[in-house]
């Protein structure tokens, strides 16, 4: 029991905490559409079923020890997350018949960068191996093991799901909708902050 409410509260405080997921999340609700951001968030759970996964095939513990491959991860997701806000820094004013114009982000790609956004989070990666290999006894059974992987992951989904649903509320985004290319800008200015202190950011495990 006292594993289980450590996992809990662990899960809840690292999911509500501010980062690179819950900038797309929210970015993609309010500019883009309730249905995007929704699909964003299922792409973050899904990145977070692929750390569990890794982590108890025992792969986290060579991440862990190993300096090189942690900081090659690390630097992929800092270089991810550095283009994704370059693009949205570069947003422009359009008025409302471009707005409709334009194409909207598809199911397969909004659920990709919400995917790509945690998979390539070596912050997610810590929270990940360390909740397993510190907190999580080696003798607790495979399946409670897969259980809590479950539950981190159905956290995320619902979590970034409730952010969602907020930011696409109409009176939300009836508010924000007039200055989007700023919005952009400021959500493409977090994504490169992220990155920026991802990539210099030295490893102290």
């Amino acid at each position: 029991m006292t594993e289980l409410l450590a996992v809990v509260a662990i899960t809840f405080f690292a999911v509500i905490s501010p980062g690179p997921d819950f900038a797309m999340v929210s970015r993609n609700s309010l500019l883009l559409s309730r249905r995007t951001g929704v699909l964003t968030a299922l792409g973050i759970a899904a990145g977070v079923c692929v750390h569990v996964t890794y982590t108890l095939l025992g792969v986290g513990l060579l991440i862990q020890q190993s300096l090189w491959l942690f900081n090659l991860i690390k630097l992929a997701g800092a270089a991810y997350l550095i283009f994704l806000g370059i693009k949205m820094l570069r947003a422009r004013p359009v008025t409302h018949e471009e707005i409709a114009s334009q194409p909207t982000l598809s199911s397969l790609g909004a659920l990709r960068t919400g995917f790509l956004t945690n998979v390539l989070n070596p912050k997610t990666t810590i929270f990940i191996v360390s909740l397993f290999m510190q907190v999580v006894r080696p003798d607790t059974p495979l399946g409670v093991q897969l259980g809590y992987g479950a539950f981190i992951a159905l956290a995320h989904a619902l979590w970034f799901s409730a952010v969602a649903l907020f930011f696409s509320t109409a009176s939300v985004r009836a508010r924000l909708l007039a200055v989007r290319h700023w919005i952009d800008r400021v959500f493409g200015g977090l994504l490169v902050g992220f990155g920026m202190l991802l990539a210099l950011t030295q490893q102290s495990r």
